[in-house]
């Protein structure tokens, strides 16, 4: 990589790409769809933005499949060709009304925002043939990850065990209910392959409600007391029983930009760094370099995505946190099948673009 001098690496990482030429001419819509169990079908949509011989993607992963189908009926109708810089391209999108109806979700706007902002990232790189590593001038690094699941009703330890048989270093992020009795824990405990349990308490609007009760919380802190604990609710029959543990408290739902930091409950050293969460690359950035000068530890997080969505977070992973407990695994690992790859991931970015082969 070409050496940078002091000046420019006192630059925000932002800076570096803020200036990048971006040439559109014309964007395309694609929606992809999988089921993911009896209650859960996944929708997102693909955005294409198509300029000066080459394409750029990205990912909206909204939640609510309405909103996905009413974006891919709206087809490519917002004014965005033209040249432009990643950062004025940003600008533009601040003018343009992207839901051609309400969205079911509020936070579906940042999803779709992002959608287009990586796509057009993307695209910049790619016509002026930099990978992003070169544009940020950081190295890409093996990534660790953790699968990410929920146990089924009745709850049972079979879901981990199976993977682990398979692949004995794996590790897991899974959802806490209500229903997860000290059996269970004790054999969850017993793996110690557990490194991140989610109680989901700030999630509105989904079938992800975790668990709520003192007793559940005294019991899963303590009996998996090397896991860390994500988004626990801060009530005051809960903060009791939280304070005793609050080292190992991070945030995942809270967190979208740096103004967040402060409004959480407690400070972590540990956050999840959702991309679509901020809605904007300027955002997202600034947080990266917000985290790094405090000292608190990132790491990624994924939501289902379908298409290049995951390869993207992979590759933010990659450069920004790469030994966290990052939630970025191969979509393989949500079913049970051998010759998937192992953590850490090697890395995979392409030769320019922001995209990740995996």
């Amino acid at each position: 990589m070409t050496s940078l001098s002091p000046a420019q690496r006192r630059q925000s990482t932002f800076d570096r790409v803020a200036d990048l030429p971006l040439v559109i001419e014309s964007y395309g819509l694609e929606g992809l769809k999988r089921p993911w169990s009896p209650e859960f079908v996944r929708q997102t949509t693909v955005v294409r933005l198509s300029g000066d011989g080459h394409t750029g993607v990205g990912e909206d992963v909204s939640y609510a499949p309405a909103d996905h189908e009413a974006f891919q009926a709206m087809g490519p109708v917002l004014p965005l060709a033209g040249r432009h810089t990643i950062g004025s391209f940003s600008e533009r999108l601040d003018e343009l009304e992207l839901f051609p109806v309400a969205p079911k979700r509020e936070d579906a706007r940042t999803h779709r925002r992002w959608a287009f902002e990586s796509a057009a990232l993307d695209l910049a790189l790619r016509q002026s043939g930099l990978s992003l590593a070169e544009a940020l001038d950081r190295r890409c690094e093996p990534v660790s990850f953790v699968v990410s699941m929920r146990l089924p009703e009745p709850p049972s330890a079979e879901p981990v065990l199976r993977r682990l048989e398979l692949y004995p270093e794996l590790w897991f992020k899974l959802d806490v209910s209500e229903s997860w009795t000290p059996s269970l824990i004790e054999r969850l405990a017993a793996t110690r392959a557990i490194a991140i349990v989610d109680f989901k308490a700030y999630y509105e609007g989904l079938t992800l409600t975790g668990a709520s009760d003192p007793a559940q919380y005294r019991l899963v802190a303590e009996g998996l007391p090397d896991a860390w604990l994500e988004d626990p609710a801060f009530t005051p029959e809960l903060r009791p029983v939280l304070e005793e543990h609050v080292a190992r408290i991070t945030w995942d739902a809270p967190f979208g930009s740096v103004e967040d930091l402060a409004a959480l409950p407690v400070r972590s050293s540990n956050v999840n760094v959702k991309p679509s969460r901020f809605g904007t690359l300027r955002a997202l950035l600034e947080a990266y370099d917000h985290l790094a000068a405090k000292g608190i530890r990132g790491y990624g997080g994924g939501q289902f995505e379908l298409g290049p969505g995951r390869g993207q977070i992979q590759y933010l992973a990659s450069l920004f946190h790469p030994d966290a407990p990052n939630d970025v695994a191969p979509l393989g690992f949500h079913e049970v099948r051998a010759g998937l790859p192992g953590s850490p991931l090697a890395p995979a970015p392409s030769s320019t673009g922001f995209r990740w082969s995996y």
